[in-house]
Protein backbone atom coordinates (compact mmCIF):
# COMPACT_ATOMS: atom_id res chain seq x y z
CA UNK A 1 0.00 0.00 0.00
CA UNK A 2 1.18 3.49 -1.11
CA UNK A 3 1.07 6.33 1.19
CA UNK A 4 2.11 9.90 -0.25
CA UNK A 5 3.61 11.48 2.66
CA UNK A 6 6.69 10.00 2.38
CA UNK A 7 6.87 10.25 -1.50
CA UNK A 8 7.39 12.86 -4.21
CA UNK A 9 9.03 15.78 -3.29
CA UNK A 10 8.91 19.31 -5.76
CA UNK A 11 11.43 22.21 -4.20
CA UNK A 12 12.49 22.68 -0.71
CA UNK A 13 9.77 22.76 1.50
CA UNK A 14 10.85 22.60 4.64
CA UNK A 15 10.44 26.13 5.59
CA UNK A 16 6.58 25.71 5.75
CA UNK A 17 6.48 22.57 8.42
CA UNK A 18 6.45 24.06 12.05
CA UNK A 19 8.26 21.55 14.41
CA UNK A 20 6.44 21.86 17.52
CA UNK A 21 8.64 19.90 19.91
CA UNK A 22 12.80 19.34 20.05
CA UNK A 23 15.11 18.88 22.07
CA UNK A 24 18.78 20.21 22.52
CA UNK A 25 21.18 17.22 23.44
CA UNK A 26 24.65 18.97 25.22
CA UNK A 27 27.79 17.29 24.81
CA UNK A 28 30.74 17.96 26.15
CA UNK A 29 33.12 15.47 24.18
CA UNK A 30 32.68 13.34 21.00
CA UNK A 31 31.48 14.03 17.71
CA UNK A 32 27.73 14.85 17.36
CA UNK A 33 25.54 12.07 15.74
CA UNK A 34 24.02 12.38 12.74
CA UNK A 35 20.32 13.67 13.25
CA UNK A 36 17.60 11.24 12.60
CA UNK A 37 14.57 12.73 10.43
CA UNK A 38 11.75 13.62 12.27
CA UNK A 39 8.94 10.96 12.07
CA UNK A 40 5.75 10.90 10.36
CA UNK A 41 3.14 12.39 12.86
CA UNK A 42 1.07 9.53 14.64
CA UNK A 43 -2.03 8.35 13.17
CA UNK A 44 -3.21 6.23 16.24
CA UNK A 45 -6.40 8.48 17.83
CA UNK A 46 -9.43 10.13 15.53
CA UNK A 47 -8.95 13.76 14.99
CA UNK A 48 -12.32 14.18 12.85
CA UNK A 49 -15.38 11.75 13.59
CA UNK A 50 -18.15 11.51 11.44
CA UNK A 51 -21.13 9.84 12.62
CA UNK A 52 -24.19 8.92 10.57
CA UNK A 53 -23.77 12.20 8.60
CA UNK A 54 -26.21 12.58 5.55
CA UNK A 55 -28.16 15.31 3.73
CA UNK A 56 -31.68 14.64 1.76
CA UNK A 57 -28.92 13.40 -1.26
CA UNK A 58 -26.18 12.22 0.79
CA UNK A 59 -26.88 8.41 2.89
CA UNK A 60 -25.70 8.24 5.92
CA UNK A 61 -22.13 8.20 6.39
CA UNK A 62 -19.72 7.03 9.18
CA UNK A 63 -15.75 7.21 9.24
CA UNK A 64 -12.75 8.90 11.36
CA UNK A 65 -9.78 10.81 9.93
CA UNK A 66 -6.88 10.50 12.26
CA UNK A 67 -3.82 13.78 12.71
CA UNK A 68 -1.32 12.78 9.78
CA UNK A 69 -3.57 10.95 7.76
CA UNK A 70 -4.98 11.50 4.48
CA UNK A 71 -8.01 10.17 2.80
CA UNK A 72 -8.97 10.06 -1.13
CA UNK A 73 -12.17 9.85 -1.79
CA UNK A 74 -13.53 8.84 -5.02
CA UNK A 75 -16.33 8.47 -7.18
CA UNK A 76 -18.33 9.46 -10.71
CA UNK A 77 -19.16 13.10 -11.09
CA UNK A 78 -22.74 13.51 -9.46
CA UNK A 79 -22.06 11.18 -6.73
CA UNK A 80 -21.82 13.56 -3.64
CA UNK A 81 -18.05 13.77 -3.19
CA UNK A 82 -19.07 17.34 -2.92
CA UNK A 83 -21.70 17.20 -1.02
CA UNK A 84 -19.84 14.77 1.53
CA UNK A 85 -17.49 17.30 2.19
CA UNK A 86 -19.66 20.51 2.41
CA UNK A 87 -21.54 18.83 4.77
CA UNK A 88 -18.32 18.17 7.08
CA UNK A 89 -17.64 21.93 6.08
CA UNK A 90 -21.54 22.41 7.96
CA UNK A 91 -22.11 24.76 4.78
CA UNK A 92 -25.42 22.83 3.90
CA UNK A 93 -28.32 21.71 5.76
CA UNK A 94 -27.33 17.85 7.62
CA UNK A 95 -27.66 15.72 10.01
CA UNK A 96 -25.60 13.05 12.04
CA UNK A 97 -23.00 13.83 14.12
CA UNK A 98 -19.37 14.91 13.86
CA UNK A 99 -16.50 15.40 16.38
CA UNK A 100 -13.10 17.67 16.14
CA UNK A 101 -10.99 16.16 19.01
CA UNK A 102 -13.67 14.84 20.76
CA UNK A 103 -15.75 17.83 20.67
CA UNK A 104 -18.88 18.48 19.04
CA UNK A 105 -19.27 20.15 16.20
CA UNK A 106 -22.45 21.89 17.09
CA UNK A 107 -20.38 23.20 20.59
CA UNK A 108 -18.06 25.47 18.02
CA UNK A 109 -19.25 28.66 16.36
CA UNK A 110 -19.50 28.09 12.79
CA UNK A 111 -16.49 30.50 11.88
CA UNK A 112 -13.98 28.75 14.32
CA UNK A 113 -15.24 25.73 12.85
CA UNK A 114 -15.00 26.37 9.69
CA UNK A 115 -11.03 27.55 10.30
CA UNK A 116 -10.61 24.28 12.17
CA UNK A 117 -12.17 22.73 9.36
CA UNK A 118 -10.99 24.16 6.17
CA UNK A 119 -12.69 23.94 2.91
CA UNK A 120 -11.03 24.06 -0.42
CA UNK A 121 -13.68 23.93 -3.39
CA UNK A 122 -13.32 23.51 -6.77
CA UNK A 123 -13.90 26.41 -7.66
CA UNK A 124 -12.86 28.87 -4.99
CA UNK A 125 -14.33 32.28 -4.39
CA UNK A 126 -12.93 35.88 -4.69
CA UNK A 127 -14.24 39.00 -3.26
CA UNK A 128 -11.83 41.69 -3.73
CA UNK A 129 -10.00 42.84 -6.77
CA UNK A 130 -6.25 41.66 -6.02
CA UNK A 131 -4.60 38.49 -5.15
CA UNK A 132 -3.17 39.93 -2.06
CA UNK A 133 -5.95 41.59 -0.69
CA UNK A 134 -7.36 38.22 -0.38
CA UNK A 135 -4.53 37.29 2.16
CA UNK A 136 -4.20 38.61 5.52
CA UNK A 137 -0.55 37.78 6.42
CA UNK A 138 1.00 38.40 2.68
CA UNK A 139 4.77 37.42 4.04
CA UNK A 140 3.50 34.05 5.20
CA UNK A 141 1.42 33.34 1.80
CA UNK A 142 4.40 34.26 -0.44
CA UNK A 143 6.59 32.15 1.63
CA UNK A 144 4.53 28.81 0.48
CA UNK A 145 3.12 30.31 -2.90
CA UNK A 146 6.92 30.44 -3.98
CA UNK A 147 7.41 26.94 -3.41
CA UNK A 148 4.04 26.48 -6.14
CA UNK A 149 5.57 28.80 -8.60
CA UNK A 150 4.52 32.27 -7.53
CA UNK A 151 6.64 35.05 -7.21
CA UNK A 152 6.39 37.89 -5.10
CA UNK A 153 4.27 40.20 -7.99
CA UNK A 154 1.59 37.78 -7.49
CA UNK A 155 0.61 40.30 -4.90
CA UNK A 156 -0.92 42.92 -7.25
CA UNK A 157 -2.32 40.85 -9.78
CA UNK A 158 -5.96 41.40 -10.58
CA UNK A 159 -8.07 38.67 -9.77
CA UNK A 160 -9.65 38.51 -14.03
CA UNK A 161 -5.94 37.59 -15.23
CA UNK A 162 -5.66 34.31 -12.86
CA UNK A 163 -6.21 30.71 -14.88
CA UNK A 164 -8.17 28.17 -13.50
CA UNK A 165 -5.19 26.72 -12.32
CA UNK A 166 -3.93 29.38 -10.52
CA UNK A 167 -6.80 29.98 -8.94
CA UNK A 168 -6.40 26.44 -7.32
CA UNK A 169 -3.22 27.17 -6.34
CA UNK A 170 -4.29 30.25 -4.35
CA UNK A 171 -6.51 29.27 -2.32
CA UNK A 172 -5.05 26.39 -1.33
CA UNK A 173 -2.57 28.45 0.17
CA UNK A 174 -5.59 30.95 1.41
CA UNK A 175 -6.70 28.05 3.33
CA UNK A 176 -3.45 26.69 4.73
CA UNK A 177 -1.99 29.67 6.21
CA UNK A 178 -5.01 29.91 8.60
CA UNK A 179 -3.30 26.52 10.21
CA UNK A 180 -6.67 24.61 9.84
CA UNK A 181 -6.25 20.91 11.88
CA UNK A 182 -8.63 19.49 9.10
CA UNK A 183 -8.30 20.26 5.44
CA UNK A 184 -10.96 19.07 2.93
CA UNK A 185 -9.97 19.40 -0.67
CA UNK A 186 -12.14 19.28 -3.50
CA UNK A 187 -10.05 18.56 -6.49
CA UNK A 188 -7.52 20.96 -5.78
CA UNK A 189 -5.09 19.49 -9.04
CA UNK A 190 -7.80 19.06 -11.54
CA UNK A 191 -6.74 22.13 -14.02
CA UNK A 192 -2.82 21.96 -12.97
CA UNK A 193 0.11 20.49 -15.76
CA UNK A 194 2.31 17.66 -13.94
CA UNK A 195 4.94 20.21 -12.25
CA UNK A 196 2.17 21.64 -10.64
CA UNK A 197 0.15 18.38 -9.30
CA UNK A 198 3.46 17.64 -8.13
CA UNK A 199 4.67 20.50 -6.35
CA UNK A 200 0.87 20.70 -4.85
CA UNK A 201 0.87 16.84 -3.57
CA UNK A 202 4.50 17.50 -1.88
CA UNK A 203 3.33 21.11 0.02
CA UNK A 204 0.31 18.39 1.18
CA UNK A 205 2.43 15.58 2.13
CA UNK A 206 4.84 17.86 4.23
CA UNK A 207 1.95 19.39 6.20
CA UNK A 208 0.56 15.78 6.88
CA UNK A 209 3.56 15.15 8.17
CA UNK A 210 3.56 18.02 10.35
CA UNK A 211 0.18 16.77 11.99
CA UNK A 212 -2.44 18.13 9.25
CA UNK A 213 -5.98 15.68 8.49
CA UNK A 214 -6.75 15.73 4.98
CA UNK A 215 -9.57 14.42 3.15
CA UNK A 216 -8.42 15.00 -0.84
CA UNK A 217 -11.20 14.59 -3.43
CA UNK A 218 -9.74 12.82 -7.01
CA UNK A 219 -10.68 11.19 -10.32
CA UNK A 220 -7.28 10.33 -10.76
CA UNK A 221 -6.74 6.36 -9.49
CA UNK A 222 -3.01 7.10 -9.57
CA UNK A 223 -3.15 10.51 -7.27
CA UNK A 224 -4.91 8.41 -5.31
CA UNK A 225 -2.74 5.58 -4.24
CA UNK A 226 0.13 8.38 -4.32
CA UNK A 227 -1.44 10.40 -1.41
CA UNK A 228 -3.91 8.66 0.76
CA UNK A 229 -3.32 4.66 2.82
CA UNK A 230 -7.31 4.79 2.87
CA UNK A 231 -9.73 5.41 -0.23
CA UNK A 232 -13.42 6.26 0.35
CA UNK A 233 -15.56 5.32 -2.42
CA UNK A 234 -19.30 7.67 -3.17
CA UNK A 235 -21.78 6.38 -5.18
CA UNK A 236 -25.43 7.53 -5.26
CA UNK A 237 -24.87 9.56 -2.62
CA UNK A 238 -23.64 6.57 -0.84
CA UNK A 239 -20.23 6.20 1.29
CA UNK A 240 -17.98 3.42 1.65
CA UNK A 241 -14.60 2.87 2.41
CA UNK A 242 -12.75 0.61 -0.04
CA UNK A 243 -10.78 -2.23 1.69
CA UNK A 244 -7.26 -3.69 0.41
CA UNK A 245 -6.65 -0.51 -1.22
Amino acid sequence: MACYSLGVVAGDLNTMVVQTRKSVNCRTAGPEAPKEPDPPFQTDAPLLQVRHLRTNILKPASFSLAAGECIAVKGPSGAGKTLLLRAIADLDPNQGRVNLEGRDRSTIPGPEWRRLVGYVPAEPGWWAETVGEHFGEWPAAATVLKNLGFSEEAKSWPIPRLSTGERLRLALVRALIIRPKVLLLDEPTAALDAASVAAVESLIATRIRAGLAVLWVTHDAGQAMRIACRQLAVEAGRVREEVGQ
